[in-house]
């Protein structure tokens, strides 16, 4: 299988979106309920939303299988030579090939070419995929952040950071 890390294209906004969705649906799964799940996933990764983030950067790498976008990781900088992780999606079916590897390796060579030196990210309280891979890959886990969501619900993310 001959995996290809580049630059996402508007052409590709529609396979990140599907991609997004569902990985994050499934780090929620019987966490969040169904109304509040369909309104982040409407904010979040909708197809005119992931066009936009495209065009600014933000999602900056996917990760492509015969032509096909299987992952996708994007992020920004928060502060002065910090840098976050704000979204690392794979297909499930091509989950532990070395993707997810892959597009971390390239998000964070770019982010140290402009002088990040400490990479942040929140992860779902519970999310067996994400805890395991960031854990692996030198991440610390820092602190537990609870939000109280607009439909009431609390949703709880560990916050991990690393040295780059």
């Amino acid at each position: 299988m001959k995996i290809s890390i580049v630059r996402p294209q508007i052409s590709h906004a529609q396979d990140i979106s599907t991609i997004c969705a569902t990985g994050w649906k499934q780090t929620v799964q019987g966490k969040l309920s169904e109304r509040y799940q369909k309104q982040n996933i409407q904010f979040w990764y909708s197809f005119d939303r992931i066009s936009s983030d495209i065009h600014k950067g933000i999602y900056s790498h996917v990760a492509l299988v015969n032509n096909n976008v299987v992952g996708t990781i994007g992020g920004g900088t928060t502060a002065t030579n910090v840098g976050e992780i704000f979204v690392l999606y794979v297909d499930e079916t091509y989950r532990y090939s070395g993707i997810g590897k892959q597009l971390l390796e390239a998000f964070s060579n770019e982010q140290r070419n402009i002088g990040v030196v400490e990479q942040w990210v929140s992860v779902q309280e519970g999310n067996k995929y994400g805890i395991p891979f960031y854990e692996a890959r030198g991440f610390l886990y820092q602190e537990k952040k609870t939000t109280i969501l607009e439909t009431g619900e609390k949703q709880v993310s560990l916050r991990y950071k690393r040295k780059i």
